[in-house]
This record gives structure tokens, C-alpha cells and sequence, in this order.
């Protein structure tokens, strides 16, 4: 039997990433007209550079069923001495690993070509959000913000149309048709019986509506500013985004701005069901697990209508994020959190986060198929998606940060000359509302020797897959045994390598292959992560969180997350490069020095007692060390070297993630020195978890237990 080199069974596909410097750009748009694009008779792959051209180009043999299939008249060409076609590198298909193909009304749903998709902003206008002035912050940033909204490619402005709807125990809809001298307000009281009380004026064109809307935004903080009422729905609010893209026949993205537990009487209403008690029981579970089906039910609808949920959360005590984000989750939606939210403090972190999240690229009502050749087959599928069958990833929503893991088996020999071939083909509506299908293609070679598999294995894809593997299993079952599976997962594959690849040596011996090294560190990481190791001050509101931000993130996201970046912020302030990264452990750190740690979530700034007064002074603009403010959210802009170096390096590491991480000052020997340990992902931990040297003895054990 064949191995897959390079990729070992899993590929973490993003579909819609963002490109790298000198990068080739999509999309490469292919139009073959009313008849649509070529296809393999038999398993519908779609045509890619690995076709093979027969019979003079009247013909191409499938490279991943091998059937063969004539090419329609429209699309014939000539082949060359070699047997490729004479327009190989004029048409994207043949000659590039990704394009697009331009669909055909048969692709689309009722055979009707979409409408362009709609933005709804809904906001919760409790108590909570007014007193707490998120309101009025909100209102404030839509102002100018919308007119940032996604557009493609030259287009003077977006094709996408805005409504607006306010709530707490009822939803308050808005016309903002641009005829109108003022908005018009049109309460919704029954939430039981969901319905949009208007149609023509809810969605509407920004440019044409700009007045009415300004009005709008700057009414709202003043209309509820007196407001007493401190109950909210949830599901009623979604229902009704629900049936206003349903109403407009489009699809589209729910902006939902939320405070607190829906406890109001209405359908999808929840209970407070937080018990620590059930920590390290068979229960534990539930915690993770919606507390009721209603939530799963509207995914379901919302992802038939393409209405992807994006979900701001602002509590100030337990909200049940792992019933709330369901309906995020499996929409292809993206989920913030903001405990406590100040907007002193935390307004930085916010407006950026929704910033990105209104401009950034985004296709609606996908479809997602991956097809392979023969030997191989995807057997299995993580990430924030919805699927009614075995094949297909359904999401009503999807952008640059959503990453998909696909698991590959592979059942039937593989061939080292002809290796493996992927195809993932993504079927979605752009933000113009044109329908088209983005194709990812990628060739792996294969070998019949182990050793040259673990030679090319990639521990960072691994953990990946195995956090997200293990992150599924606490649906079912206690976290204990998923973390004793991962361990005896992990020690399987090394116990493998040490019987059939590394020369003999002493049973006492710890041999790890050389791609694989980092392993058990990383391993180790997964397992004291809060979602399988709790500690005490972690909730189980953010063990949902995390859960769920886990499912949907790329390679490099996971690294980072489970193995923070831990840089010296040395004065050497000549380089424009990032500080060379250090082990993660509290013997590495110097009293005398200042450190920064970052892990996609959060940036802590650690500063030793001992530092040098000079060096406070250029970098928090006080003169001692007692005088360091832990309540900073954002460093001080002094006009010195350090100062500009050091914010420099925040400010590219901010660039490379995909949320506005919070910044932390942590003082050694303060309060809060106890959080940014738990960082320090290489010592021990308070809620028990293993040292990196400690667990590489565990592991040696399990490994040797193994092999006798």
C-alpha cells in the first residue's frame, strides 16, 4: 500500500484566503457560456491542468475516475508535439492550480440567477448595551463604516443592500426607503409568530438611503437612552433576519450585537445551566452541548437560505455560548466575545473586529465538494459548516477565516509514479450576487517506504487535526477519554516510527523523527488547553468559545494558539524584523528584562521588577516600575526608538491575525502574572497539567508499553 507524502492524510484547505506577497490572485474568471463548464462524464470533476487529451484533443481521460470524455465542439483544440493543447497556458483550467468558473443558471437554486446579498444589523438596545454605551458605539462606527461594505472587483460601489433592526423582548424593524423625510420605526411584539412587518424599505441601498440611515443611527442611542428593560429574545431575532433575506429572495449575513441570556418568554428562551460541579464527570458533556434542539433546527433553515450569523457577544455573566453559537457555527458565521465590555477599554478591540468582519470577502449559499482519484477519498470534514449528507459542506456563509480540515483515507494502492490528485471545487454567490465556482487543484506525490513518510510528515497540519479532532469529541464524550485517545494516538505514531524506521538502539532511548520532534511539546499544549483542562478561573462560556474559534482555524492559528510566541523586547531597535522567539517556559524569562507573548487572542506585555528606569520610562512614559498602569489597553505613543519599535512589532503582529488581539500590561509579581502564566505552556500548570519534560517521560512510557 502507498502513502501520501507531504500532506499524511489531512489537508487544511482555505478557500478564500487571503493572498501572500507576490502571490498569483484570483480570480482567474473562466466563462464557457450556456453550456457551463467541462466536466468528467462519470464523477463530474471539473477540468484541471492533470486532464489528459486524447485522440487529438477530441477527447480527455479524467485524472480522477479515468473515464473518458469528449470534449464539446466550443471547447476543442489542437494538441502540440507533446500532447498538450496549443492554448495550454491561455486558459486558467489548464495551467494554474486555482480559478473560477463563471456558473450557469443550472447551478443555481430554482434555476434563477441570485439576488446581490443583504447586510442586517441587528442590535440588542437592553438595559445592558445602553447603559454600557455600546449602543451609541455602534451606532456611531455603522455611519461610516457602511460605506466599506464588500464590492467586487472595480465596482464603485457595493451591490450589497443594509436593513436595521433593534431589540430587547421585542424587534423594532426600520424603513429607511430613501423617499422618506425620517425613519419609520414598526414594532414586532409577538416573537412567538415571527413575520417582517414591511418589505419595500427594510434592505436598501446605502448611497440611495445614506440620509434616512444617518438619521436612523443617530435616533436609536436616543430613543432607548431611558430604557428599564433588561430581558432580551435570541432565535425570534434570527427568525426575523431569517424571513426579511427570505422575503427579498437573497441570501446574506445577520450582524447580531448581543448582552445577555435570552430568559424572555419566546421560542429558543434558555435557562442558566452552569455547573463547575460537572467538571471531570460523565456529564461534562452537556456543557459543550446546545441545551436544546430548537437552535439546530434554525441553523438548518438558515443555512437552506444562504443566511450566514455573525455574533458579537457582550456579557456580563453566563450567556450559554454553546447554544447561542450554533446557529454561527454552523452557518459559517463568526463569533466575538467581549466579557465585561468597557468602552473605555475595549472599544479598540471591537470596532476593529467589526471593521474587518463588514469589509473582509465573503461568498454566500456554498456548496463545497472535495473529490480525489483513485486510492484515496475524504472520509471526514471540521469546521464551521452544516451537512445533510456525506459528501457535500454546506455553508450559508464563507470567508478568509474560516479553514476547512478534510481527513483523507486511503483504501487501495497508491502509485509513486502517478501520486495523488485533489480537486476542491466550491460553489457560491459573490457579493455582487454573480454564482460561481472556485476550484482548488493539488497533486501529492506518493511513496511505499514509511521512513520517507515520516520524513515529509507536517506536525503543525497534524495538531491541527488533532485538536479539532479531540475539540469534536467532548460533544460525546468525557473529556478524559478524549484526552487518553489523543495520547494513545500520538504514542501509535511514534511507537510506529521506533519499530519500523529508527535504527536499534537502547529501549531507554526517546527516538522521535525529525519532523516530528515538536510533537509531544504540542501535544502537550492540546491537552492543558482550557476546552480538555480547565482552570479555575476559565468558564464555561469561554471553553465554548474557544471550542468553536478551535474548529475553524488554519495551521498557522493553531500553532500560535497552543504554543504562544514569547519574544524579548530587546533595545536593539536597528532591525525591522520580529525579536528571534524564545522557549515558553518562566526559567527563560529575565527580572531584568521585558517580554512579549501573543497567542491570536491576546498580546501580554511582561515587565521583570528589575527592569531599567530608562527603559520604563521610553516605553510607559512613567519613571518606575510602580508606576506601570495594569489598565492600559494600548501602549503609550512616545517619540523615542523603543517606543516605536515595540509598537511597531504590536502592530505587525495585530496584521497577521484574524481578530484585534487585547493588549495586557502584567507586572512581575502582580495579580495578574497568575493569567499570564498559564501562558507559559512549557512549565506546569495550576489545574494539573504536565510540564513539557514531565509529559516527555509520560509519553516515552506509553511508547515503550507499546513496543514490548
Amino acid at each position: 500500500m502507498g502513502h501520501i507524502c507531504g500532506m499524511k492524510r489531512k489537508k487544511v484547505t482555505r478557500t478564500f484566503a487571503q493572498f501572500l506577497l507576490n502571490e498569483y490572485t484570483l480570480p482567474y474568471l473562466v466563462d464557457h457560456g450556456e453550456s457551463g463548464p467541462v466536466r468528467c462524464n462519470r464523477c463530474k470533476a471539473y477540468m484541471c491542468p492533470f486532464m489528459q487529451f486524447i485522440e487529438g484533443g477530441r477527447r480527455f481521460q479524467c485524472c480522477f475516475c479515468s473515464c473518458v470524455t469528449e470534449v464539446p465542439p466550443h471547447y476543442f483544440q489542437h494538441l502540440d508535439h507533446t500532447g498538450k493543447r496549443v492554448d495550454f497556458y491561455d486558459r486558467p483550467e489548464l495551467s494554474l492550480g486555482s480559478y473560477e468558473f463563471l456558473a450557469t443558471v443550472d447551478y443555481c437554486k430554482n434555476n434563477k440567477f441570485p439576488s446581490p446579498p443583504a447586510f442586517i444589523f441587528m442590535i440588542d438596545v437592553s438595559y445592558n448595551a445602553v447603559k454600557s454605551g455600546l449602543v451609541r458605539l455602534i451606532c456611531e462606527e455603522l455611519k461610516s463604516l457602511l460605506d466599506y461594505l464588500p464590492r467586487e472587483g472595480n465596482m464603485e460601489e457595493s451591490a450589497i443592500r443594509v436593513g436595521f433592526v433593534t431589540y430587547n423582548k421585542v424587534l423594532h424593524f426600520y424603513n429607511v426607503k430613501s423617499s422618506l423625510a425620517q425613519p419609520q420605526m414598526m414594532v414586532v411584539s409577538d416573537v412567538a409568530d415571527m413575520f417582517v412587518p414591511l418589505l419595500d424599505g427594510f434592505l436598501v441601498n446605502v448611497n440611495e438611503s445614506r440620509t434616512v440611515i444617518a438619521s436612523l443611527l443617530d435616533q436609536i442611542p436616543e430613543m432607548f437612552a431611558d430604557t428599564r428593560e433588561t430581558e432580551t429574545v435570541f432565535a425570534p431575532v434570527i427568525q426575523a433576519g431569517l424571513e426579511a433575506l427570505k422575503a427579498a429572495e437573497c441570501s446574506g449575513k445577520l450582524f447580531i450585537f448581543h448582552t445577555s441570556l435570552p430568559i424572555a418568554e419566546a421560542p429558543g428562551k434558555l435557562k442558566n445551566r452552569d455547573d463547575k460541579k460537572l467538571i471531570n464527570t460523565d456529564k461534562e458533556k452537556t456543557l459543550f452541548q446546545p441545551q436544546t434542539s430548537f437552535y439546530n433546527n434554525l441553523a438548518k433553515d438558515c443555512v437552506a437560505q444562504g443566511c450566514c450569523v455573525d455574533l458579537f457577544l457582550f456579557p456580563n455573566q453566563y450567556l450559554d455560548v454553546a447554544t447561542l453559537g450554533v446557529v454561527t457555527y454552523q452557518t459559517g458565521g463568526s463569533i466575538y466575545k467581549y466579557a465585561y465590555f468597557q468602552v473605555r477599554t475595549d472599544q479598540d478591540r471591537f470596532l476593529n473586529d467589526l471593521r474587518r468582519d463588514v469589509q473582509k470577502e465573503v461568498g454566500f449559499d456554498a456548496v463545497m465538494r472535495v473529490r480525489t482519484s483513485t486510492g484515496i477519498r475524504a472520509t471526514d470534514f471540521f469546521g464551521a459548516f452544516y451537512m445533510s449528507n456525506t459528501t457535500d459542506v454546506e455553508m450559508a456563509g464563507l470567508d478568509c477565516d474560516k479553514t476547512i480540515t478534510v481527513e483523507f483515507k486511503h483504501d487501495d494502492k497508491l502509485s509513486e509514479d502517478s501520486g495523488a490528485l485533489l480537486q476542491c471545487a466550491l460553489l457560491y454567490t459573490s457579493c455582487a450576487g454573480q454564482r460561481r465556482l472556485r476550484i482548488h487543484n493539488l497533486s501529492l506525490n506518493c511513496c511505499t517506504q514509511l521512513a520517507d513518510l515520516y520524513r515529509n510528515c507536517e506536525t503543525d497540519t497534524l495538531i491541527n487535526y488533532l485538536a479539532k479532532y479531540a475539540y469534536r469529541g467532548v460533544l460525546n464524550s468525557p473529556v478524559k477519554t478524549v484526552r487518553d485517545a489523543l495520547i494513545n494516538q500520538c504514542a501509535q505514531i511514534l511507537a510506529c516510527y521506533r519499530k519500523n524506521c529508527a535504527s536499534p538502539s537502547s529501549a531507554g532511548q526517546l527516538i522521535l523523527p525529525e519532523c516530528m520532534k515538536l510533537l509531544p511539546v504540542y501535544l502537550n499544549c492540546v491537552l492543558k488547553s482550557d476546552v480538555l483542562q480547565p482552570g479555575p478561573e476559565v468558564t464555561t462560556d469561554d471553553r465554548a468559545y474557544i471550542r468553536q474559534l478551535v474548529t475553524s482555524m488554519d495551521v498557522a492559528e493553531t500553532n500560535v494558539f497552543f504554543y504562544p510566541r514569547l519574544l524579548p523586547l530587546v533595545t536593539d531597535v536597528d532591525s525591522d524584523s520580529l525579536p528571534a522567539a524564545i522557549r515558553n517556559s518562566e526559567e527563560r524569562l529575565s527580572k531584568g528584562d521585558i517580554y512579549l507573548l501573543e497567542n491570536g487572542l491576546n498580546i501580554f506585555v511582561w515587565v521583570g521588577v528589575n527592569v531599567q528606569q530608562g527603559l520604563i520610562q521610553n516605553l510607559f512614559g512613567v519613571s518606575s516600575f510602580s508606576q506601570i498602569s495594569s489598565d492600559l489597553s494600548t501602549l503609550p505613543v512616545l517619540e523615542n526608538p523603543f517606543s516605536k519599535k515595540v509598537r511597531s512589532i504590536v502592530d505587525m503582529l495585530q496584521v497577521q491575525r484574524s481578530r484585534y488581539m487585547k493588549l495586557i500590561i502584567v507586572k512581575q509579581e502582580d495579580k495578574l502574572e497568575m493569567l499570564f502564566k498559564h501562558f507559559l505552556v512549557e512549565d506546569k500548570s495550576l489545574s494539573g497539567g504536565a510540564s513539557y519534560v514531565d509529559f516527555l517521560c509520560h509519553m516515552h512510557k506509553e511508547i515503550r508499553q507499546l513496543l514490548s
